[in-house]
């Protein structure tokens, strides 16, 4: 298990702020400390996957873009009178997280981004014992951690499986591709994955016209799994939607399907929470920034890390005094918005306390749409039209919520 404690506090003797010396300002700040929590063989890591940067995946590890939020936070904090210190902690097991977890919590720390599997993000979040430590999901996209593994200190930072099927529905519905032929794995993260496509095409009108399992590999005696022409070649589709949680099978498939037809899903127009390529609403700034820091594009696991990091020192600095024990309701108030770069003020949702966000509908270098698409309306907010509504699933937190936030 390795640590690592940069030093944030970085002005050197003689310099001032504010008027005062930097090192007595220094000495007077109170030190946040954030715990970064990974998963060390966590397969979206994997060599083979990171180099070959497919869509909608990791590019590499996060503590680069936490690392860059607390710098573009350090002024502000500072006349707060706080410091943001981050702790990168990592486990070669799963089962070993509740130990590190309520370690930490007794070392004094409050606060853990979570790069981890949802059921990595289920265990910390079960194992956590303090009602004040906030927990911030990374990068789990499982529907079930906003349903019924819910719980009022886990916020969600990436969307649900569930909002990027829905985006990519609304896509299809615009653009009158209706009929939709399915490839899908049976394992069981694309088992989840093929449930929500169920939910989304059920509820904006896609018609799934079949829904036909592939196996990754060249066995000659899996030929009509692995076979992409012939897993493509007797139905009738406007497009091909491939349910491919890794996206290793995915990349071939288009240009090798029998029908001139477009390729969603896990390849070609991707659903995505960022992408280097959005030119607007400071997005090419914030990549720049983390392109010169991290020598690789962000991607929306990195955005992910970057605004949990702005979400807590927003959440402090909106506070009056700090007050630790108080900033989960800061975070969920009604008056709480972010700016992520993406066009939309963002908050949470008070039932399951995922961050309100739009998804992007993105091919290998363009951002070709941004969900909610035009036409798709909420009565209270349009974000609101992707993933679980108030009301829908088995979480609702807001009930026991102080703040009374909508």
């Amino acid at each position: 298990m390795k640590v690592i404690r940069p030093l944030l506090a970085c002005c050197a003797v003689g310099l001032t702020f504010m008027g005062l010396p930097a090192v007595a300002l220094s000495a007077e700040l109170q030190t946040v400390n954030i715990a970064l929590i990974e998963y060390e063989e966590d397969p979206r890591y994997k060599d083979n996957i990171i180099d070959a940067r497919y869509q909608a995946q990791p590019w590499g590890r996060l503590e680069v873009a936490a690392k860059l939020a607390i710098k573009e936070s350090r002024f502000a904090a500072q006349k707060k009178g706080v410091k943001f210190e981050l702790d990168r902690q990592s486990v070669s097991e799963l089962s070993a997280l509740p130990e590190l977890i309520q370690s930490l919590e007794a070392q004094g720390t409050q606060y853990f981004l979570l790069d981890l599997p949802g059921e990595g993000v289920k265990q910390v979040a079960q194992a956590s014992k303090k009602p004040s430590s906030l927990l911030f999901n990374l990068s789990a996209l499982d529907n079930n951690l906003r349903n019924e593994y819910c719980q009022a200190n886990l916020l969600h930072i990436a969307p649900s499986r569930r909002m990027l099927t829905d985006a990519m529905a609304q896509y299809l519905v615009a653009k009158k591709w209706k009929e939709v032929l399915v490839l899908y794995s049976e394992s069981e993260a694309d088992t989840r994955y093929l449930k929500s496509l169920q939910t989304s095409a059920k509820k904006f009108g896609v018609d799934i016209v079949n829904e036909k399992p592939f196996k990754l590999g060249n066995d000659p005696r899996q030929r009509y799994r692995n076979n992409i022409s012939l897993l493509t070649a007797k139905d009738d589709y406007d497009v091909v939607y491939v349910v491919d949680h890794s996206g290793e099978f995915a990349v071939d498939v288009p240009y090798s399907i029998i029908q001139p037809r477009p390729v969603v899903g896990a390849a070609g127009l991707v659903a995505d929470w960022w992408h280097w390529a959005w030119e607007r609403n400071g997005a090419p700034q914030v990549n720049k920034r983390f392109m010169k820091k991290g020598k690789r594009q962000m991607t929306g696991y990195d955005w992910s890390a970057w605004m949990a990091v702005k979400v807590i020192a927003e959440g402090v600095l909106r506070q009056e005094t700090f007050a630790p024990n108080q900033l989960l309701d800061t975070l969920l108030d009604k008056e709480f918005k972010l700016d992520g770069a993406k066009g939309y003020p963002l908050n949470f949702k008070p039932w399951n306390h995922q961050l309100r966000q739009p998804v992007f509908l993105t091919s290998l270098n363009r951002v070709i749409d941004r969900a909610p698409v035009e036409g798709f309306l909420h009565p209270v907010n349009n974000l609101d039209v992707l993933g679980n509504d108030r009301g829908e699933g088995q979480c609702d937190l807001s009930k026991s919520t102080a703040s009374g936030a909508k």
